[in-house]
């Protein structure tokens, strides 16, 4: 594991290196991981997909996002653009010139959308896992729940309640998240930041959506399917909240991994 600078921030980050890709594919695809907000890390990519695309002939890069993980945590500076340049920042410094396969969980689809859309020449694909893009609306939902998060997550007897009802270890995280809340101006900032038209059409990469029927995001199907201008696929998993990603990991999995191996042979034939 390696602390790079990226601009105005040190980023932890993690590499795999891809096992040697099939004949077929040509010079290997790497695919960026980006994590969610507050109880997330690139453990959650780490234990579930990085191995698994590794293996499958793909470079894999996870990071820690600002005030995450090992990442420097500076007291403000958490507007959807400054993650979006932080890691633009990282491939800059990694060197990395291919355009990259974004994948994105929570409020790392909205970073990984933010990329695609002001970064398009750095975008093969974008993967959004329970994600929103960052548009006008998501920024009144993200206010709400980061408001909410910061009020609560001080008081020991929520604390106690998820303790009680979700274990000991996302009490732990639900600490910790309250110490990023109360250390910096993030809950204030993220819905603050830059945002791309209603309309969707910055969006010019091919997109992979991910959602669980139960969350409420997948209301974004039609929405999505509608107005990117781009190749889209929507994919709603049946009987699944938010947690995706660890809940069906295997699926998801295979749903990213196909697309990103699809796209990028049909870029090998071209």
């Amino acid at each position: 594991m390696t602390k790079i600078s990226t601009g105005a921030i040190t980023t932890h980050v993690q590499r795999l290196d891809a096992v040697r890709p099939p004949e077929e594919m040509g010079e290997a695809p790497v695919v960026v991981f980006v994590h969610g907000l507050l109880t997330d890390s690139l453990a959650s990519y780490y234990f579930t997909l990085g191995p698994a695309f590794a293996a499958a002939g793909i470079d894999v890069i996870m990071y820690d996002l600002r005030g995450h993980g090992r990442s420097d945590r500076p007291a403000s500076g958490y507007r959807v653009e400054n993650f979006v340049d932080d890691l633009v920042g990282l491939l800059d410094a990694l060197g990395e010139k291919r355009p990259v396969h974004v994948v994105g969980n929570s409020f790392g689809g909205t970073v990984a959308a933010g990329l695609s859309a002001w970064h398009p020449e750095r975008v093969a694909t974008v993967t959004l896992i329970e994600s929103e893009p960052p548009v006008p609306v998501w920024t009144e939902h993200i206010s709400v729940g980061l408001a909410s998060a910061k009020r609560q997550l001080v008081r020991d007897e929520a604390i106690d309640w998820i303790r009680d009802n979700h274990g000991a270890h996302t009490a732990r995280l639900s600490r910790g998240a309250s110490r990023i809340l109360e250390s910096t101006t993030l809950a204030e900032e993220v819905a603050a930041g830059r945002t791309i038209d209603a309309d969707l059409s910055a969006l010019t990469r091919p997109m992979l959506a991910i959602f669980g029927d139960e969350s409420g995001l997948s209301d974004q199907k039609s929405y999505l399917e509608a107005n990117v201008p781009a190749e889209i696929r929507v994919v709603v998993l049946p009987e699944q909240g938010h947690s995706v990603l660890v809940e069906r990991t295997e699926e998801t999995r295979d749903l990213v991994l196909d697309w990103v191996l699809r796209h990028t042979l049909a870029e090998a034939v071209r």
